[in-house]
């Protein structure tokens, strides 16, 4: 019984001592890159419009859909 829990304390040092190492070398098993929820992405970021903004396209869009509808009565 002696042996085997000597051997358990020695795995046990041996396990401490593999992650000190891999502390001291950088290699705790993270991917290279940037970390997830990095504020500091170069994805673009998501452009969102004023209020005025979408009334100008919403006031723009309406002309044109009332030229369409014109073009379109002519052609009848």
């Amino acid at each position: 019984m002696e042996v085997s829990r000597i051997i358990n304390e020695i795995d046990a040092q041996i396990a401490k001592l593999q992650q000190a190492r891999a502390l001291l070398l950088g290699t705790t098993g993270r991917t290279p890159g940037r970390p997830k929820g990095s504020k500091n992405s170069t994805a673009p970021r998501k452009r969102r419009l004023s209020a005025a903004g979408r009334k100008r396209i919403s006031e723009a869009m309406k002309k044109r859909w009332e030229e369409q509808r014109k073009k379109g009565a002519k052609k009848s």
